[in-house]
């Protein structure tokens, strides 16, 4: 089996995705491995942000980006205090591809992630990330499930 030396752990700071990431740090522990915590931040889409005057979208962005600079110190905190070694990141796009992306970057052997479980219609209008990443993902992928 393949030493696991750094876990990408994505992560949209609700409530069901702390299951996930109690996996990635017990997995880190028992590893002595590292977690790269990384949330997305989905575009507008295209015809959205057309409407939108480009001085009020660079404006939402910044402080876009500000609020979740704090939600990812305080989630860190909160659920990895000081237990393994972590690197934070926020990207802004299609969260399966950045997911992909930055597992590659940033050498990732393992990835986990929270799923909510959506079934029927729901799923066929909302998408899965966890699902493309698992159809699309080199390494290994840990998708647990929120009781939520």
């Amino acid at each position: 089996m393949k030493s696991i030396r750094k876990i990408l752990y994505a992560t949209d700071f609700s409530e069901s995705s702390e299951p996930a990431c109690a996996y990635a740090l017990t997995l880190a522990k028992l590893a002595g491995a590292s977690i790269h915590v990384l949330h997305v931040i989905g575009e507008l889409a295209d015809n959205r942000r057309s409407r939108i005057p480009p001085e009020a979208f660079e404006l939402f962005e910044k402080e876009l980006e500000v609020h979740v600079v704090k939600e990812m110190e305080e989630f860190c905190r909160r659920q990895l205090g000081d237990q393994v070694p972590y690197t934070t990141e926020i990207a802004i796009g299609t969260p399966f591809q950045i997911i992909l992306d930055r597992t590659a970057k940033t050498g990732s052997d393992m990835i986990v992630m929270g799923t909510h479980g959506r079934t029927g219609i729901e799923h066929i209008l909302i998408g899965s990330t966890a699902e493309r990443v698992m159809r699309r993902s080199p390494v290994p992928v840990l998708t647990v499930r929120s009781t939520t």
